[in-house]
């Protein structure tokens, strides 16, 4: 196969929605920071809604984005915690998104009782080599249909490099 054609990783995004700011908010922003080794960022609410007594404006959730070796480590670490099996809908093009249900599972991390019980979000982002010509500046040009990260090639990527198995469906 081409090298071109091949996807590669771009970055790994970890996200816990706490839906409210305060002390919660702060401890799943120190859960993030001890899974990957980074500083965390707040992520803000980008309208109101009363129901839930959230404005606009205000932090509700927590995420780290992570490049390189890093992403490579902590995307074989979650894959661990769920046995190494995703179920088929988890894939879709150049994203791959999973959820860990709680961080206990995940390997390396303890249980602390001042952080309490909180499950977070993984999210794979894949690119073929190229696709900077469509967010450049200058001089942007669409990139093809063959250059799209397709859900087939995400799903191979993740068997080879992550040695990932596809999860039965249940039978009714």
């Amino acid at each position: 196969m081409n090298k071109m054609q091949q996807p590669r990783l771009e970055k790994v995004t970890l996200n816990i929605g706490v839906g409210e700011g305060g002390e919660r908010l702060q401890h799943a922003k120190l859960l993030l920071e001890r899974i990957s080794g980074t500083k965390a960022v707040l992520t803000l609410s980008h309208s109101r809604n009363p129901s839930f007594k959230i404005r606009k404006g205000e932090p509700i959730g927590v995420k780290v984005t992570l490049r390189g070796s890093a992403a490579k480590d902590v995307i074989k670490r979650a894959l661990d915690s769920r046995d190494d099996t995703l179920p088929e809908s988890c894939f879709q093009g150049d994203t791959v998104s999973f959820g860990v249900k709680e961080y206990i599972d995940f390997p390396g991390i303890k249980y602390d009782p001042k952080i309490g019980m909180f499950g977070f979000d993984v999210c794979v982002t894949l690119y073929k080599p190229g696709k900077r010509i469509s967010r450049r500046k200058i001089r942007f040009v669409k990139i093809p249909r063959r250059q799209h990260v397709s859900k087939v090639e995400s799903l191979e990527l993740f068997k080879k490099d992550f040695s990932v198995k596809l999860a039965e469906k249940a039978v009714e």
